[in-house]
């Protein structure tokens, strides 16, 4: 049987690590809700390019980023993941929607990675990276989105790649992140939700110059928003991670806690029985 130092020994350790999860949850849940903050602040400015993008595109004004290429001969694939772990199954997941999306690709297709764990697992499915980053940030500025939507758009520009789909992680709740794909270029303004209340708008100079500046400010935006939900779902699947490990650790030291007390209670039985087996040799 286990002594009681062993047991204290590993109830202290426990405990330790009981309160590294607990801070660690703690610290995922402040950053969730920054995270949730820049995506709600920005949402009201989106909405009304959104808006304007429909209203230009459905007049018959045509952009090249709204206009899909005839002829798609290679696909770029934007994959959002994470640089740390212990965050659940939040990166298994996203590696297994991706691996789904890739085997139904017929056409030629590379990776622009986010993330570190990402990266890592996409070098060993020999997938074929384009671009990769790293140390991306807990809180992602819009900085980031512009200058990754612009290395994007370079690519879309030059003919590299004639269709960019993102991958990452929806944010749903703290316990709940969905992994999807979105369609970033050609943008399609048709699916976009028509919030107009049948005000006419007039634009100046006219609609070709609107769309001109309008167009590659929603692809940054977008992209801005894809890195901020991945961020999100990456702080929830850690919190309720470390929330499930706290908890963990609390049955565990419960139930080592069981044993020193059945442990003491068996040396204390043991040294009775001692004292009254000596006791009654010499008697």
């Amino acid at each position: 049987m286990t002594n009681a130092r062993d047991i204290k020994r590993r109830i202290k350790s426990v405990q330790s690590t009981q309160q590294i999860t607990k801070a660690m949850k703690m610290i995922s849940a402040a950053k969730l809700r920054k995270s949730q903050a820049s995506v709600q602040a920005v949402r009201p400015f989106t909405a009304k390019i959104e808006q304007i993008i429909r209203d230009i595109g459905t007049s018959g004004i045509t952009h090249p980023y709204l206009c899909p290429r005839p002829d798609v001969k290679k696909v770029c694939y934007v994959v959002i993941g994470s640089d740390r772990g212990q965050c659940g199954g939040f990166n298994a997941n996203l590696h297994r929607f991706l691996d789904h999306i890739l085997a139904q690709e017929k056409r030629p297709f590379c990776l622009i990675v986010l993330g570190r764990r990402a990266r890592e697992y996409c070098k060993r499915q020999h997938y074929p990276i384009l671009e990769k980053f790293t140390e991306i940030g807990d809180n992602p500025a819009y900085s980031q989105g512009q200058e990754l939507a612009r290395i994007i758009t370079a690519g879309y520009d030059t003919k590299e790649y004639d269709q960019v789909i993102m991958v990452y992680s929806q944010f749903k709740s703290a316990m709940s992140q969905s992994p999807t794909q979105k369609q970033l270029l050609p943008v399609d303004y048709s699916s976009m939700e028509n919030e107009n209340d049948g005000t006419e708008f007039i634009y100046e100079p006219n609609g070709e110059a609107i769309l001109d500046v309008v167009v590659p400010q929603y692809v940054e935006i977008d992209v801005f928003c894809a890195l901020q939900e991945a961020k999100a779902s990456e702080h929830g699947a850690r919190m309720t991670a470390m929330s499930a490990a706290t908890d963990n650790a609390n049955e565990m030291i419960g139930s080592l806690t069981l044993s020193l007390n059945r442990a003491r209670q068996a040396a204390i039985t043991t040294e009775i029985s001692e004292i009254v087996g000596g006791a009654a040799a010499l008697s």
